[in-house]
Formats: structure tokens, sequence, C-alpha cells
């Protein structure tokens, strides 16, 4: 279909991040939701504005906006074609963090090196387990959650992070 290259971005191993600085309207909006961290520039606006064109969001933007932000908002974006500032956005959830303009995308990376100095594998299974919560029960969820838990104590990077904390230096993964 239209825009299932699109939905590999949510099947990707690794965490991504958008940095939203100017206008994510429609597939934008919806290519936005589809990343793990959604940070936004203070003169970002977020919107579905299909309605209109007369037709709906279809790449995910009735689902993913509800999740996010509950449905009576995403209700009112979705049928009213409304926009939102950063700032509100990150109030009901959609965005994590508004940084200045000049500085978003500096924050954006600064982030992503942050993440990527602690085990991937650590990573994949703390990303799978929060993506699971959309898709199941709380009960199911915290099963998954806790199965994920005990795998990690399976690898070397659960046995050298944790030495590392009791010997108060900074642990070196090798994702193993």
């Amino acid at each position: 279909g239209l825009f299932n290259d699109l939905e590999n971005i949510t099947k990707a191993k690794k965490p991504i991040i958008a940095a939203v600085n100017g206008f994510a309207l429609g597939g934008g909006c919806e290519l936005a939701m589809m990343c793990d961290i959604l940070y936004a520039g203070e003169k970002a606006k977020f919107g579905q504005p299909e309605i209109t064109l007369g037709v709906l969001p279809g790449a995910g933007g009735t689902q993913r906006l509800t999740r996010s932000v509950g449905k009576s908002k995403a209700m009112e974006m979705c049928l009213t074609g409304n926009f939102i500032d950063a700032q509100e956005a990150k109030q009901i959830g959609l965005a994590a963090q508004v940084f200045p303009v000049d500085e978003l995308v500096d924050k954006a990376v600064a982030t992503g090196q942050k993440i990527a100095s602690f085990s991937k594998i650590a990573v994949a299974l703390n990303k799978e387990a929060v993506n699971a919560a959309y898709e199941t029960t709380l009960q199911l969820g915290l099963d998954y959650e806790k199965r994920l838990f005990y795998a990690s104590f399976g690898t070397k990077d659960q046995k050298e992070g944790m030495g590392a904390f009791r010997e108060k230096r900074k642990p070196q993964f090798t994702d193993e």
C-alpha cells in the first residue's frame, strides 16, 4: 500500500528520534508519531488536517494520535483539522521535550549518543517492552516485561552493568 514503507520505521531495532522543527501535518505528523522519541522545536506545529481534504489520516494518525493524547484530543484534532503548537504537544504527551529552535538537533543527537552508550541489547529490550504496551493488555504487558527482564540477566552486559554499579565505575558494554 501507499504507506507500507513508512511502517518500517516502527520495526527498526534501533531507537528513532524525531526532531520536528516547523510543520508536521498529516503524513508528517504520522511519521513523527512512528518514531520512538519525539522532540519539538519551540515553533513546531502538529496536526491531522486530512478532514479538510475530505479524507482521514491513512498512515496511523487516528490510531497513534489517540494512544498518545487520548480520545477527546485526537477527535478534536482529526475532526477539526486544527493544529497544536509545540508546548501543547508536550503538555498532552505527543512530544517528549520542547527545545529552542537552534538547540533542537543538538539535543536530539545528544539523546541518541546517550542511548548509544548503553548496552544495545538492553536498549532493544526496553524499546520492545515499551512498544508492547501499545499492542496488549496491562497484564500481558507486565508478563512480557518480566520475561524480557529475566532474559536480560542472561547477558554479559547485565553482569557488567551491575558489576560496574557495585564498583562505582562506568560500565563497558560489549553488546553480548
